[in-house]
Order: C-alpha cells, then sequence, then structure tokens
C-alpha cells in the first residue's frame, strides 16, 4: 500500500531552512547519514517523488551532476524551470495536490510517496487528508526565522511510532503517523 510520507530534517525551533533558503546549518552537522539516520531505508522503498519549485531549484544549485533520483518527480510550480538530465523523469506541474497525488501514486506502483518539501506544499497534502507520515530528523540548532517545517494549524495530535538519536548526539529521529479524524 502507497504511503505518503514527509522525510525532512528540522532545527530544534522547527524551520527546515533559514530566512535565506540556506541548509549550511544542516549539511555542516555531524552524523546525518549516520546508521540511526532512517534514510537509507526509506529511499528504498520510494517509488514517487514531490517536490516545490524552490526545493527543486536549490537541489539545481547545490547537486552538480545528473538528477539525484531515480524515482519520477513532480514539482508543484507556476513557473518554466529547467529540467535536469539523468535519473528519472520530473514533471513540472500546476494540478492541485489531490490531482497530482493520484498520478504519483500510479507511478510509484505500491511503493510510497516521498513529499521532500517545502513545508505550505507538505501542509495542503495534509489538509487534504493525503499525509500518512512525518518522519522528521531534529538538530539540536535553532534558527529564530526560516522556512517553518509545517506551516498549518493541525490540532488532531500525530501518533508517535518512534524516536531514535543519532550516536553522534547530532540528531533525533522521529517518526510520527497522521491521524485522520477520529
Amino acid at each position: 500500500m502507497t504511503r505518503t510520507t514527509y522525510l525532512v530534517a528540522s532545527s530544534l525551533d522547527g524551520f527546515i531552512a533559514d530566512e535565506h533558503d540556506n541548509l549550511d546549518w544542516l549539511t555542516s552537522m555531524p552524523g546525518g547519514f549516520d546508521e540511526a539516520s532512517p534514510y537509507a531505508e526509506f529511499i528504498a522503498g520510494v517509488g514517487a517523488i514531490c517536490m516545490g519549485a524552490t526545493t527543486y531549484e536549490w537541489i539545481l544549485e547545490h547537486e552538480s551532476g545528473p538528477w539525484p533520483y531515480e524515482q519520477p518527480t513532480w514539482v508543484f510550480t507556476h513557473r518554466d524551470l529547467p529540467i535536469r538530465d539523468g535519473g528519472g523523469p520530473i514533471t513540472l506541474t500546476q494540478a492541485d495536490v489531490v490531482t497530482a497525488h493520484k498520478e504519483m501514486a500510479e507511478a510509484a506502483h505500491g511503493k510510497d510517496i516521498w513529499l521532500v518539501g517545502g513545508g505550505d506544499l507538505v501542509g495542503q497534502f495534509l489538509d487534504a487528508g493525503l499525509l500518512d507520515e512525518l518522519i522528521v530528523s531534529v538538530t539540536p540548532v535553532t534558527l529564530g526565522q526560516g522556512a517553518p517545517l509545517l506551516p498549518r494549524r493541525h490540532t488532531e495530535p500525530f501518533r508517535l511510532v518512534s524516536a531514535t538519536p543519532s550516536p553522534a548526539g547530532t540528531f533525533v529521529h522521529l517518526r510520527y503517523e497522521v491521524r485522520h479524524g477520529s
């Protein structure tokens, strides 16, 4: 069964990027991909990827070489953006999240959908009842301002499934199940 998951790293005060969309605070943190990180197991089960234009542009700017993902990727944007060659196909879309989610689930062939970011796009999936899981790797830094983890009011508590600290003590990996009403 296809699950839709938001896997992301966050500062302790709930930001996924600083006010300049910079991730230096995260990429310089030791222990990000150690044995406690959920990424390797998670990405092996992903069949489709979804992100907003800002996230896509950040990857284009900071990752050299071919597109780093083999899975088909949907980029939500209202602009023409360059398409990076290599890897899986990239679809630029202006569709609503419900319509695009159906396309992504079909393309995932029973594997999961990864919502890479940003927070507002993920919030649209949450609002539509399409977000199943949140995996957040929290770092012990505070940014004070920036791009929020999930800029939505959601008062139905998520259910904590697991909390795993990294051996370096620089991350705690939290896995939550999203409750869809009672």
